[in-house]
């Protein structure tokens, strides 16, 4: 049989991709990566938001971190709540923590009753980038833009602007954080579901007399709050006051001496 130059070409082409393939096969087996199925059964059940809430990088990484005994705190997937929790204890043999139930909270009042526009923005309706301008468009600088980020960030559409606030359905939150992190006047705060707590829904740093030109129901930091309180916990720093959530046992005393109404009795149900 007379080999042609066209026969020898396609046999040398066979041949190399033969040894390619068998070297490809045999790289795959030396450079295998371990499959952890621990990690692998953990995750499944997640719930997939990869939201970071836990601390670590997504679902993935709290998955990995609990496989490999770098935390055993079963607690922390705060969307997954305690029937993740118990599922994660099942399969790493860990003892199942309770999940807190939570929830996030809008600090801001600043409705268009409330607070006045200072300008007519036009640009990119973000709130980020629409606080580079002067602050924002409103007349507090450091209230809801209403702008929507937070709204952008939520994955469970528990966020709506009302009245040019943001505001956030309880039932639908799942405490990812998403939101805190989206808010450029960090705003939002989590609370706990179905307990009674006295908010400051302000955040305001101006002295009294110019938040009182800025909002209608703004913190004057009068201090009367302070002073009302027989726990010991609201201090006031820069000129607003700041409730401490642990101390607080919604017995409404501050918010019935707040001369503004900044000061509201929150029970998310």
């Amino acid at each position: 049989m007379e080999f042609t130059p066209i026969l020898i070409a396609v046999a040398i082409v066979a041949g190399l991709g033969l040894l390619l393939g068998l070297g490809l096969a045999v790289a795959s087996i030396v450079m295998a990566v371990p499959v952890d199925k621990k990690a692998e059964e953990i995750r499944e059940c997640l719930p997939g938001a990869n939201c970071g809430a836990c601390g670590f990088s997504g679902c993935d990484g709290y998955a990995a971190a609990l496989s490999k005994g770098v935390t055993k705190n079963t607690t922390l997937c705060a969307p997954g709540g305690n029937d993740v929790s118990q599922e994660i204890a099942r399969i790493a043999g860990l003892e199942a923590g309770t999940v807190k139930p939570m929830a996030a909270v809008v600090l801001c009042q600043g409705i268009k009753s409330n607070c006045d526009t200072k300008m007519v923005y036009q640009g990119i309706e973000s709130c980020k980038m629409a606080k580079q301008l002067f602050g924002g468009p409103k007349e507090c600088i450091y209230g809801c833009i209403g702008y929507g980020d937070c709204v952008k960030a939520c994955p469970y559409d528990a966020i709506h602007i009302c009245d040019g606030v943001a505001r956030i359905n309880p039932l639908a939150c799942r405490a990812c954080k998403q939101c805190v992190k989206a808010c450029p006047n960090s705003l939002i705060k989590m609370m706990p579901l179905h307990e009674t707590k006295a908010a400051v829904l302000c955040a305001n740093k101006d002295k009294g007399a110019v938040t009182r030109k800025e909002c209608k129901t703004g913190c004057i930091g009068c201090m009367k709050c302070v002073k009302t309180c027989e726990f010991d916990a609201i201090k006031v720093e820069n000129f607003c006051a700041k409730i401490d959530a642990t101390k607080c046992t919604g017995c409404g005393k501050c918010a019935e001496g707040c001369p503004t109404n900044a000061i509201q009795l929150i029970t998310l149900n």
